[in-house]
């Protein structure tokens, strides 16, 4: 017991790090020491945490939702087509952002999960952008489907198509995104994450410009928040990206974040996602 507490102390305290890193700006750094003390600790602790992670009750519970008529409806997720054919979830999630013919647009997972779940199961748009992102009070509905659909991606390599010209086009979109400069700070997603070895102070950044590194934005999404005990997706983090460079946060389930998720997501092709994750 002793030792269990000592870890969540461990944890509770590097939580706490991070969180005050996060409003220091990025800066060159040398290559990365060895590991701490501390830090192996807390990657101890997540990974023992990783064995039974939490995440599985919010597939269990998206799994529900999309087999078993659920919703304002009362019908099921059947006929919901996430770029594989209707109702087919294995493999979806590695192969979005995609262009769907039906809306005669791109959609990354996200947004394509809450357009189904509005036309098959009757939720109301306008409630779920009231609430897109969990809280300690609420995990929304929407964000158990997307957690479920993420799990039956779990161990595929990522490969988001870039076949037809609106997929191509969202890429270079969100390309240009991740080196824009603008807001107080004159910051960019790149200041932080367009070149090798940057950190804020002791935490490493990666370099989501190269394929070995750009899996670090997509992998451990859907991921449980361990300080809070709910779930959160990618639009989440961006959102949280674009507040932490005193950028206004795009709206829910905009253009700006499914380009943005394009350009990382296609330069992570090949990289292998592990499934819903863990994350402090």
């Amino acid at each position: 017991m002793k030792q269990r507490l000592s870890t969540l102390l461990v944890a509770a305290m590097m939580s706490a790090a991070f969180a005050v890193h996060a409003q220091q700006p990025a800066r060159k750094a040398a290559p990365p020491a060895k590991k701490d003390g501390i830090t192996a600790e807390f990657e101890k602790f997540r990974e023992v945490l990783e064995e039974d992670n939490p995440a599985e009750l919010f597939e269990a519970r998206g799994e529900d939702i999309w087999k078993n008529r659920k919703g304002p409806a009362g019908a099921s997720m059947a006929q919901c087509d996430l770029g594989l054919g209707a109702g087919v979830v294995k493999g979806a999630y590695v192969q979005m952002p995609r262009y769907f013919a039906d809306v005669a647009q791109v959609m990354d997972a996200e947004r394509r999960i809450v357009h189904c779940m509005v036309k098959y199961l009757g939720y109301n748009e306008a409630d779920i952008r009231k609430q897109p992102f969990s809280n300690v009070n609420k995990t929304p509905d929407h964000v158990s489907v997307i957690t479920y659909v993420a799990a039956q991606s779990r161990n595929m390599k990522i490969a988001a198509p870039q076949k037809h010209p609106k997929e191509k086009e969202a890429y270079n979109i969100g390309k240009e995104i991740f080196a824009y400069r603008a807001g107080p700070y004159d910051f960019s997603c790149a200041s932080c994450h367009g070149a090798d070895g940057m950190r804020i102070r002791t935490q490493d950044l990666p370099n989501l410009r190269k394929p070995a590194e750009a899996i670090r934005a997509y992998q451990g999404w859907p991921g449980y928040r361990m300080t809070g005990g709910f779930m959160l997706t990618q639009q989440w983090r961006m959102n949280d990206c674009f507040r932490q460079q005193r950028f206004p946060e795009p709206s829910y389930l905009s253009d700006s974040i499914t380009a943005l998720l394009a350009y990382m997501t296609v330069t992570a092709n090949g990289q292998v996602y592990k499934g819903p994750g863990i994350k402090r």
